[in-house]
């Protein structure tokens, strides 16, 4: 692989995705992106609100059009939204224009570091412990399909994971 290519990471909300990712860009001097932030910049509107005039399935259209969009740039590390790799088209983008990796963290982790978080309209229910743990259950079997690497994520410390991260890189040879 070459010096430039695209990084993407997937997993659940609360996995650390855009906090590893932007460490890793960092790290690395390249650009950052996450694809709801995206999609919030694009509309100008929230996740909530998009979920809200729209359904989810209006979001995840724009989600697509986005991946589809930031996985043809060149040298990219990308945080994606954690229902993006359950669309077939954004798997065949991510895994085919980059290193996929799986940030793997346990529901009861995932909840307490989302649990003040009002921006995740998919948690806005009576019990979301149960929530994370169904949309665990249905999607780490896809999330560990379309990676090219798994890493534990429930450690507290984002820059062990970042360098973690660093060293699976380096040794594969995908920086």
């Amino acid at each position: 692989m070459n010096a430039q290519q695209n990084i993407f990471l997937i997993g659940l909300m609360g996995a650390g995705k855009t906090t590893v990712g932007k460490q890793l860009a960092q790290q690395l001097c390249r650009p950052f992106y996450d694809s709801d932030h995206v999609i919030c910049e694009r509309t100008g509107v929230s996740i909530p609100t998009i979920f809200e005039l729209e359904g989810e399935d209006g979001f995840r259209r724009r989600e697509e059009n986005t991946i589809d969009h930031l996985s043809r740039l060149n040298g990219i590390i990308l945080a994606t939204g954690g229902g993006a790799p359950m669309r077939e088209a954004n798997r065949r983008c991510l895994s085919g224009r980059g290193t996929v990796i799986y940030l793997h963290a346990r529901p009861p982790v995932l909840l307490e570091r989302t649990r003040a978080d009002k921006n995740r309209p998919l948690l806005q229910v009576a019990d979301p412990l149960a929530k994370l743990q169904e949309l665990y259950d249905l999607r780490d079997p896809v999330y560990r399909r379309t990676a090219a690497h798994i890493v534990e994520a429930d450690n507290p410390s984002c820059t062990k994971t970042v360098q973690h991260i660093l060293n699976l890189l380096h040794t594969h040879k995908a920086v």
